[in-house]
């Protein structure tokens, strides 16, 4: 059987040609025939949600939902896809609550509405009885052997509690305090991200989650690392409306601050993402989604944290400032700073720093960054001084050799 390391290192592979779901899937089939692994009794809840990530799921190719369903899990409920409808529906909901405890898996797409004790969202009814999502979770999710959040609004509350949040939308881990809440976040979030997290949690257990509780195969980089437009970035070339060549970091990316692999993933079928069709990132898979990123395309406003306050534009400023500077200068700051053409001198690939864990390391290294620019800056006007009183010696020299010359010649 693929070994957990192998397993790791094909979800974050940048050779993604076809569907992980695709790869895993023979993976999955093999470990069920030996006994190593067992389909997951799974019931999918919906609660406050536009039934994206639902749509993301079905979209998946090669193979499609269907065969995902049918060879690696049991689904039990799904609103969207039950064979039966109203109380038979229910009934199998509710006899795989208590005669699978502890086996099933409880899958929550969509925010937990709390307002009014949950009134404001209904999610089934069970003999002519109501039953809101806040009762579901609270009930269900103690009995479930694993708690997944798919989308940004289960993760984190999303779109569903933007401002002014009338129906007090919270992400699942808000109400489920008793048990750890895997969080996939995503509006919606990608087929391979939930296919890949269940294969994971099926043949190895729970993966490796960040501070959010996001697995880091998927969350583990900033989409900028990853980005195709990076080095763009760091050359200074950015676009000025989106669709331009370039970063798209002045019009609004906030790729350096979100953490996803979207330019490896990609979408439809694997083949573009927002920024390879012209569109900045606008950071889906973050807390706070969409209330501190919006708007979308202008950047950051100035963000206050207990150590620091950082003014993005004028971090974009300063960056802009160090892509216009003379081509000589841009790479030597480049060469300084082993982050630019590092493979022009020795024919290596630079590797991807470690991406800063707040914004204060992110404006640290921004000012290093631009402390070693302006040194380089002052050494190369020195040097163009020097450079400058060179080339009138030599003048002078010239000068005064043709004019001895001029006069042996006569």
């Amino acid at each position: 059987m693929l070994t957990r390391r192998n397993f790791i290192k094909l979800c974050m592979s940048a050779t993604l040609a076809a569907s992980l779901s695709e790869s895993i899937l023979p993976v999955l089939r093999q470990a069920q025939a030996e006994k190593q692994a067992e389909k997951p009794p799974v019931i999918w809840l919906e609660l406050g949600s536009c039934t994206g990530n639902s749509i993301s799921l079905q979209n998946a190719v090669d193979p499609g939902l269907d065969e995902f369903l049918s060879q690696a899990i049991d689904l039990k409920y799904h609103w969207l896809l039950n064979t039966v409808q109203g109380q038979d529906a229910v009934d199998i909901l509710l006899d795989t609550v208590h005669k699978e405890a502890g086996r099933f898996w409880l899958v929550i797409e969509g925010a937990v509405m709390t307002a009014a004790n949950g009134r404001v969202n209904y999610v089934f009814s069970n003999q002519d009885k109501m039953v809101t999502g806040l009762q579901a979770i609270e009930e269900f999710a103690a009995k479930a052997k694993y708690v997944l959040a798919v989308g940004s609004c289960a993760a984190f509350g999303g779109p569903s509690a933007a401002y002014p949040n009338p129906g007090g939308a919270v992400g699942v881990e808000k109400v489920v305090r008793d048990k750890p809440v895997i969080n996939i976040p995503g509006c919606p979030a990608n087929s391979d991200w939930i296919t890949g997290t269940m294969s994971h949690l099926m043949l190895y257990g729970i993966p490796e989650l960040d501070s959010l509780h996001r697995p880091k195969l998927f969350y583990g980089r900033t989409i900028h690392q990853l980005c195709q437009r990076r080095q763009l970035f760091e050359d200074g070339i950015f676009a000025s409306f989106p669709g331009e060549a370039g970063c798209l970091y002045k019009v609004g990316c906030k790729g350096p601050t979100t953490y996803a692999d979207c330019p490896l993933r990609q979408w439809n079928n694997h083949i573009s993402w927002p920024v390879k069709a012209g569109a900045p990132c606008i950071g889906c898979t973050s807390p706070k989604f969409p209330d501190s990123s919006m708007p979308f395309y202008e950047h950051f406003p100035d963000i206050s944290t207990p150590s620091t306050r950082v003014s993005v534009k004028k971090i974009s400023a300063a960056f802009v400032a160090l892509g216009v500077g003379v081509v000589g200068t841009h790479l030597a700051a480049g060469v300084f700073s082993r982050r630019i053409h590092q493979h022009f001198l020795d024919g290596t690939k630079p590797s991807d720093p470690t991406p800063p864990e707040n914004l204060a390391e992110v404006k640290q290294e921004l000012d290093d960054l631009i402390r070693r620019q302006n040194a380089l800056l002052s050494e190369t006007k020195q040097l163009e001084t020097v450079a400058a009183k060179e080339k009138k010696s030599w003048a002078r020299r010239v000068a005064d050799f043709w004019r001895t010359e001029d006069k042996d010649g006569k």
